[in-house]
């Protein structure tokens, strides 16, 4: 049984209030706490549910993550929930209005790649949810010991950026598609001791 407390185990995995050992990363805000255990690494399917994540991964660059996701809600009202075929009929007249929002972060690259990424998933015969998963390397033996084992991109992210933007995709460099695919459980990178126990991919 875990002590409740605010014990530091190490720099990278750190025991809460509620006794439940997390990444730091994870119990380092309350809004990270939330995100950590309910969806971070956990599989996700589905070609709109995989676009909200890789349209906020890319708008994410360069900033906190935290400020991407204190700014969702207003996000998903900006871009029709994330459907893709709603953001792919998006023109200039929305690009103006995305600009003027403030509820979102305003940077006219990323809201136009954020259009011409859901005209490309239109494009895909298969489907976005199909194609990222055809990407997701094997299940490793055992999860990071240490943040310092969790890499920043691999040869599966950087084969999967290639691809992504051979089909005219934005914002989807190594690193960002890496982050991806941990958000979206394609690999397990809670550390080995964390509470959260990610199902297996379906």
């Amino acid at each position: 049984m875990y002590a409740v407390t605010d014990l530091v185990m190490s720099t990278d995995l750190v025991i809460g209030a509620d006794g439940l050992p997390r990444c730091a990363w994870g119990a380092s805000t309350p809004d990270y706490a939330v995100y950590h255990d309910r969806e971070w690494g956990r599989p996700l399917r589905g070609d709109d549910a995989l676009y909200e994540r890789m349209t906020l991964e890319a708008f994410q660059s360069g900033l906190s993550w935290l400020t991407i996701l204190r700014k969702r809600p207003a996000f998903r009202l900006a871009f029709a929930d994330f459907r893709i075929e709603a953001v792919a009929a998006y023109g200039e007249a929305d690009v103006a209005r995305l600009m003027a929002d403030v509820g979102i972060v305003r940077n006219r690259a990323k809201i136009e790649a954020a259009i011409a990424n859901a005209r490309a998933a239109l494009e895909l015969p298969g489907g976005l949810s199909d194609l990222l998963w055809s990407y997701a390397p094997p299940p490793r033996a055992g999860r990071p010991a240490v943040s310092a084992e969790v890499p920043a991109l691999t040869p599966e992210s950087t084969t999967l950026a290639k691809a992504l933007k051979k089909r005219g995709f934005r914002f989807v460099g190594p690193t960002t598609s890496y982050a991806l695919m941990q958000a979206t459980g394609m690999v397990d990178d809670h550390l080995a001791g964390c509470h959260v126990t990610a199902p297996a991919p379906a």
